[in-house]
């Protein structure tokens, strides 16, 4: 596969790829006893069909394969990470920051000053993956009513999934790397994501 990685607004002839990017995600979850995430499936088709007509789904390319998508929400009139999935054999290529990094920039172009997401907070590549993006736990108390109601697929059978936000406000108006130019949101949003 080649290094070079394109980042594209997803289509329609990009939803089976998706479905099987997140079944193929999703399966690294038995490795660790969450089963019932690993079972979990994937988006239904009308479900993506949403997000690629409404502007909120983004896939990346590389080597001429799709190999990852990202889905954006808007929660509390924050943007929402809601799902980051690549295929785990692209895992390490930074595939997952490029495309938080799009829904970054969707965010902050519709004025959000933040990102927000849900994940999985003690599973090695969520919860400390999402830290070292600059992402933090933000306490159940503080959550906005819209993001304390969102759905969460799989967080009464598998575990709790904790919100995170960005710690580092400054980079939604900072001008970054885009390699680091994350939706990370300010400490006063959080990123939320269902994340796998």
């Amino acid at each position: 596969m080649s290094d070079a990685v394109a980042i594209r607004p997803g289509e329609p002839r990009d939803i089976p790829v998706m479905q099987d990017i997140e079944i193929a995600g999703c399966q690294i979850f038995a490795d660790i006893g969450m089963q019932d995430v690993a079972d979990d499936g994937a988006h239904e088709t009308e479900l993506l069909a949403g997000y690629i007509a409404s502007g909120r789904a983004w896939v990346a390319e590389a080597g001429g394969r799709v190999s990852g998508y990202a889905l954006a929400d808007v929660y509390d009139g924050t943007a929402h990470l809601e799902q980051v999935t690549i295929y785990p054999d692209c895992a390490g290529r930074g595939i997952g920051g490029m495309l938080v990094d799009a829904v970054a920039d969707w965010g902050r172009a519709r004025g959000s000053d933040a990102l927000t997401l849900l994940t999985f907070a003690d599973v090695p590549w969520n919860g400390p993956y999402y830290r070292r993006l600059g992402f933090v736990v933000v306490p159940d108390e503080e959550l906005e009513p819209e993001l304390a109601a969102a759905p969460q697929r799989g967080r009464a059978r598998a575990g709790r999934q904790h919100p995170l936000r960005d710690a580092q406000a400054d980079r939604l108006t900072a001008t970054c790397p885009a390699r680091r130019r994350r939706s990370q949101p300010p400490a006063a949003r959080r990123r939320r994501r269902r994340s796998r």
